[in-house]
């Protein structure tokens, strides 16, 4: 048994389906192919694109800002010191503090909440006999979340 799309004369003449109109709408399937690997090449990526020392400081309620670039002296959970994003060792602290920001006396002491103490207290100390100012960064409390607790 065979069927045919001719109107049954052998596909000779013209029936009803002998003139079958084209479609002209766009295939859209490989552009949402591209755009799905896109996003999860994106999503893959996007914990790499993160840059920066990870240093989660203590939160307290009193908070000031400032825009003009101060020497930070950031303290890792390791210990490792970094003065503005740059590795720094601890006998050289006060002599790149020197040489980098030239007239200022104060410098900001940014460590980890989970930090041991003895490497802060060894920075205050080298920072102090430095005659240094030290001011330590912290982060402010928020008070909505400490509602919801």
């Amino acid at each position: 048994m065979a069927f045919s799309m001719s109107g049954g004369n052998g596909g000779r003449g013209r029936g009803r389906f002998a003139q079958l109109n084209t479609l002209s709408e766009m295939n859209i399937v490989p552009l949402v192919d591209v755009v799905l690997v896109l996003l999860i090449i994106f999503m893959l990526t996007a914990h790499v694109m993160e840059f920066g020392l990870e240093i989660e400081v203590p939160r307290v309620k009193q908070v000031k800002d400032s825009a003009q670039e101060l020497p930070v002296l950031n303290v890792t959970r390791s210990g490792e010191l970094f003065l503005n994003d740059k590795p720094v060792n601890i006998n050289e602290v006060a002599g790149q503090l020197n040489q980098r920001f030239r007239g200022q006396r104060a410098v900001y002491v940014r460590a980890d909440k989970t930090t041991p103490w003895d490497p802060i207290a060894q920075v205050i100390s080298i920072l102090g006999e430095a005659k240094v100012d030290v001011r330590v960064v912290t982060q402010p409390v928020d008070e909505s979340e400490r509602r919801r607790k």
